[in-house]
């Protein structure tokens, strides 16, 4: 095991917080590979709607979850990659534009032009996540990727610019710092989980990511290779646990397991004859519910929210653009019948998303849905190791050092290099 190509990531849900440590291996810079080495979870108790609501409780989940991660792995790290995400999140579009300083474009005009688009005056109360370059134009040629080496006079650029609370920001640092861990970035959930799960024909014809998590739902839509919109609809798994709560006279915890062994998100795939125990007893007695009415309570919640991400879609103006489908995640994409049931609602290619490209080692702990957001945070500092912007996690990363920065505005902009 090398030290200097271990990478941390951390999902610190509303319903559960998730630790991955991995090594970077393979042929760098070029095609690196995330080899797992250890995955440790937690249930969450200090979250709500994504947002922090108690440290002490979050530090704790996170601390138990890294804990278990290193105790599989038999490492330690000293930093993390986390996800953030959402009601807080927002978006803006900036535009840039410079004179070509010499015959033809150099990479240079294109940090300049990058540098240009992105200074814009960011509210006090926010904090820029991501700055993520769109396209360009060379003299009012439009739709240039790469404009380096063309020649022209005037380049222009638009950036896609993701920006997220100041509080909800700094409060989720805090939690990570208090368990003993520096944040070496926030990553945007959605984004993450994109990075793991989606194809580069997908992004290319049009497709969306629809994360299902417990407390929010949220969005990423790409197009033609790039990121194109993100939304954040607030309702999610935990609103389906509730709902089954007062439909079926059941606590909390029950009804979470019931969801989980017996849930169904399509009521037509489920037998009408079939019968669950419901937990209880005491004054209540033994009683029993048809599993066809835990499916129309879970049915119903999903159809809901799915349709809220629909609307999104469709005023984002992006609804008819998606050839390549929708891709489900999260906790909530583990649901049966959950692919039937969107295909309905988005009326067209519905596929669960699983991190498996680009994954060695333990990848079978990390098959599933719930792990997209956690497997892209990792997936993501290995590519941000082998392009050499990062020097792995043995050692702590000093953000007073001269030129730190200048490097942390120059990772605002590197996200081209993913999204």
């Amino acid at each position: 095991m090398n030290t200097e190509r271990l990478v941390a990531g951390l999902d610190i849900g509303t319903g559960t917080t998730t630790a991955l440590i991995g090594e970077v291996v393979g042929e760098l810079p070029r095609r690196p590979v995330l080899r797992v080495l250890g995955v440790g979870y937690a249930r969450t108790t200090g979250l709500r709607r994504g947002v922090v609501s108690d440290i002490e409780e979050t530090t704790r989940a996170i601390q138990a979850a890294m804990t278990d991660a290193e105790r599989m792995a038999g490492a330690r790290v000293d930093s993390v990659y986390a996800a953030i995400a959402g009601e807080h999140v927002r978006t803006l579009t900036s535009k840039g534009i410079v004179a070509v300083s010499g015959a033809e474009i150099t990479r240079a005009d294109v940090d300049r032009v990058n540098e240009v688009a992105r200074a814009i005056a960011i509210p006090q109360d926010r904090e820029l996540l991501h700055a993520i370059p769109q396209e360009y134009s060379v003299d009012r040629a439009q739709g240039v990727r790469d404009p380096v080496g063309m020649v022209g006079t005037r380049l222009e650029n638009e950036m896609y610019m993701v920006t997220v609370g100041s509080s909800p920001a700094i409060n989720l640092r805090k939690a990570v710092e208090r368990a003993g861990y520096a944040v070496r970035e926030l990553v945007l959930g959605p984004l993450a989980s994109a990075l793991s799960v989606l194809t580069e024909d997908e992004k290319e014809l049009g497709v969306a990511v629809v994360e299902l998590g417990a407390g929010t739902t949220n969005l990423a839509v790409f197009h033609e290779g790039k990121i194109r919109h993100i939304g954040t609809v607030g309702f999610g798994g935990v609103n389906v646990t509730s709902d089954i709560v007062h439909g079926l006279g059941v606590t909390q915890s029950d009804a979470e397991r019931l969801k989980e062994r017996s849930g169904c998100a399509y009521e037509p795939l489920v037998d009408p004859a079939e019968m669950l125990p419901l937990p209880g007893g005491g004054v209540q007695g033994e009683r029993q519910v048809s599993r066809e009415l835990l499916a129309h309570i879970i049915h119903q919640r999903m159809d809901e929210i799915l349709n809220l991400v629909q609307g999104e879609l469709e005023s984002s103006g992006l609804a008819s653009q998606l050839g390549g489908g929708v891709v489900l995640t999260g906790g909530g994409a583990l649901l049966p019948g959950i692919a039937e049931l969107a295909s309905e609602v988005f009326g067209g290619g519905v596929r669960v998303g699983r991190p498996v490209d680009r994954v060695s080692g333990l990848n079978d702990a990390v098959e599933s849905p719930r792990h997209a957001t956690v497997v892209g945070l990792a997936q993501y500092a290995a590519v941000r190791l082998a392009l050499g912007s990062d020097h792995g996690h043995g050692k702590r990363l000093n953000l007073s050092a001269p030129g730190m920065d200048r490097l942390a505005s120059r990772v605002k902009t590197w996200l081209q290099d993913f999204f």
